[in-house]
């Protein structure tokens, strides 16, 4: 192990050569700087592991070269020799960063304890400092798993958002269960502040005038239930990330309080006096179009333009491809070793189910399908019976045309627009049930979410 550096700055020249002799008889590499400014010289030259800081410098005093030791390395351990008379300086060197402070006059044996205590440490900060940046910059996407061009243009939106120093709001958009939250905790492990606070709130779980309390907070006495004060979200993830899931669920008359910290970042205690500053990192999420809700009056246009500087938008899992056939796979692992089974893969008649399957619920549903499989299974494969996804047999509403007597009718000569056809039928549903998507869906033997991805697909407005 190579020996620790150490940097004794004292204009007592005496006591600065006796400790640096002892301490160089224990193994230690040590130099000596009478003041600030040869101390701030041998500061790059020299990278030392610990500093010894007398208090009282001539010039650039003690408390303001331990500040710009800090700025040059957050890691350098620091030690405060202090005579008896200065004792406050010294408390408040450890209030800025300090490892710990020791009186003069000093005790050499003490003094190479403290040290010792110092460098092991720093030594631990280091390699933390190192395993978290490891995991955050090689592995921060081994959550995310596709190779569609679209999850490739995302991953790579990500890296390009995480080089930024203080990133704006941003939106990720798409349907229930395609990872949204995931992404948003990826955007965070990736930045600058991945090692400080990430705090997540469900704006459908609460009504205004609770989510208001939770994310502002409350003084005491603001209402019946409030014996004592408490800090909201925002104050909470102050220095950090807040994610806001289904932002688009969010009631109006919290909406422009909401704008308000997001955009200035001040918010404001429910029954409170003073405004509060803070520092948040802002993802928003939402299944919902927020343009169309904005045109509805739903939500406001303004918070809207706010939180969508940046937008991420996920796509459903049926447009995804192959990542279907791989995420499956991923659960089959994840499932075997949750509850101890060996099976070792989907066969093909499943796999193809799987790739053909409309997937309304998405990632969600697909992992919780393969965790269904994967219990009731008792061999090797998984089948389609495992899975529980064969078509099964609809009955034909009445006046309507089964879908068997569809295929046995002629193509024209010309051939047909496949796309076109499918469109003229959603938008006859439309029609038929008045716009109510639930009948429309049901005419269509659909789900409300895919026919909410056909209509998202063929452009047409619902309300």
């Amino acid at each position: 192990m190579n020996p620790s550096t150490l940097l004794i700055v004292d204009d007592e020249r005496t006591l600065a050569r006796s400790i640096k002799l002892f301490m160089s008889e224990q193994g230690y590499e040590a130099e000596v700087a009478e003041n600030a400014d040869k101390a701030l010289d041998l500061l790059d030259r020299l990278r030392p592991d610990l500093v010894f800081l007398d208090v009282c410098l001539p010039g650039l005093s003690g408390i303001e070269l331990l500040k710009r030791i800090k700025e040059f390395d957050r890691n350098i351990a620091v030690i405060v020799m202090t005579a008896y008379s200065s004792i406050e300086g010294a408390v408040e060197a450890v209030k800025l960063g300090a490892f710990d402070y020791i009186k003069k006059p000093v005790d050499l044996d003490e003094l190479k304890l403290l040290a010792d205590r110092a460098c092991e440490s720093s030594r631990l900060r280091q390699e933390l400092s190192y395993y978290r940046e490891r995991d955050v910059r090689e592995l921060p996407f081994m959550g995310i798993i596709g190779k569609c061009n679209a999850i490739r243009e995302i991953i790579a939106r990500i890296r390009q958002i995480a080089a930024l120093e203080e990133p704006p709001p941003i939106l990720i958009t798409g349907e229930t269960g395609t990872g949204k939250g995931l992404v948003a905790r990826t955007l965070h492990r990736q930045s600058r502040r991945a090692s400080r606070a990430f705090i997540e709130i469900n704006c459908t779980a609460l009504p205004a005038t609770l989510m208001e309390a939770e994310l502002f907070g409350y003084e005491r006495g603001a209402f019946t239930d409030a014996k004592e004060s408490k800090m909201g979200l925002f104050e909470a993830a102050d220095g950090g990330f807040l994610y806001l899931d289904e932002v688009g669920d969010t009631e109006l008359p919290l909406q422009g309080k909401l704008l308000r910290a997001v955009e200035e970042g001040v918010i404001r205690r429910v029954g409170g006096l003073r405004d509060r500053r803070v520092d948040v990192n802002i993802v928003a999420a939402t299944h919902r179009d927020l343009e169309h809700e904005v045109k509805a009056a739903r939500f406001r246009k303004d918070l809207y333009y706010r939180l969508a500087v940046i937008t991420i938008d996920l796509p459903p899992l049926r447009e995804r491809g192959e990542d279907i056939l791989m995420l499956a796979t991923h659960f089959l692992e994840t499932f075997n070793a949750k509850y101890g089974k060996v099976i070792r893969a989907i066969d093909d008649r499943a796999a193809r189910i799987l790739c053909e399957y409309p997937w309304p619920g998405n990632i969600r549903e697909l992992s919780h399908v393969i965790e269904r499989a994967v219990l009731w299974s008792r061999g090797e494969r998984l089948s389609v019976e495992q899975l529980s996804l064969t078509p099964s047999p609809q009955t034909t509403p009445p006046g309507a045309l089964p879908a068997a007597d569809l295929a046995q009718e002629p193509l024209p000569p010309g051939g047909i627009d496949l796309v076109a056809w499918e469109r003229s039928l959603v938008e006859q549903a439309l029609k038929e049930s008045g716009g109510n998507k639930t009948k429309a869906a049901k005419l269509l033997h659909l789900s409300r979410d895919t026919l909410r991805y056909r209509l998202k697909k063929f452009g047409l407005s619902w309300p």
